[in-house]
């Protein structure tokens, strides 16, 4: 099985996301129809998984994991536009990259840049 960043959110709920394209590939492949994943408008992104139903706050927490991950944020270092869509929405074409796949249906989950310094923040602390 692959290794990916995880991130446990505040009421449990556990995340996954990848750490470069053949990463995400795997990370994809073992996503479930009805799980919720996120990537970031902008190219250069991890994908990131919420395992299982997601509890509350999850989502926001899963959208500004992905977004103090993203190539967006360390360019930008500015709000973060990410996409929220089920496992079932995403799809594979032969002549797609590794880590690149397709959605057909998302909504948008605007990051503040306030969220992002605050869970990067966490981050280093709980380091210590």
């Amino acid at each position: 099985m692959a290794i990916f960043r995880e991130y446990l959110t505040e009421s449990g709920s556990l995340i996954f996301a990848g750490k470069n394209a053949a990463n995400n590939e795997a990370l994809i492949k073992q996503v479930e129809p009805e799980e919720e994943v996120f990537h970031t408008d902008e190219v250069g992104s991890p994908f990131v998984n919420i395992k299982g139903k997601p509890r509350r706050g999850a989502i926001k927490q899963a959208a500004i994991f992905c977004a103090a991950y993203s190539k967006d944020w360390k360019k930008n270092q500015g709000d973060v536009l990410i996409h929220k869509f089920k496992g079932k929405n995403i799809f594979k074409e032969k002549t797609m990259k590794t880590g690149t796949f397709g959605v057909k249906k998302f909504t948008r989950i605007k990051v503040k840049k306030i969220e992002i310094l605050n869970f990067l923040k966490k981050q280093q602390e709980e380091k210590v």
